[in-house]
């Protein structure tokens, strides 16, 4: 791994949104790659990361996805371009 990640999921709190953090961490599990993901339901705070639509994944302060429900395999291939 090349730093620390700093990963953040941005949400209301909406089911899509938790499933999100889950397959995060799942992702994560299953790479053993231990990380802290910030779960952030603020609105104002996730305005101030540019995010307009949720869920949202964001890594090292780079908006991964925003807006929908990634496939397991989808958000894993987003996640191995940081690692």
């Amino acid at each position: 791994m090349k730093n620390k990640l700093q990963v953040k999921v941005l949400g209301s709190g909406c089911p899509k949104c938790k499933k999100l953090l889950e397959d995060c961490q799942k992702v994560f599990d299953k790479k053993e790659i231990q990380v802290d993901i910030e779960y952030i339901t603020d609105i104002e705070k996730i305005i101030s990361l540019g995010v307009i639509s949720t869920p949202a994944l964001v890594i090292n302060d780079q908006t991964v996805l925003s807006g929908f429900l990634p496939s397991r395999q989808e958000l894993e291939e987003k996640i191995d371009k940081f690692l």
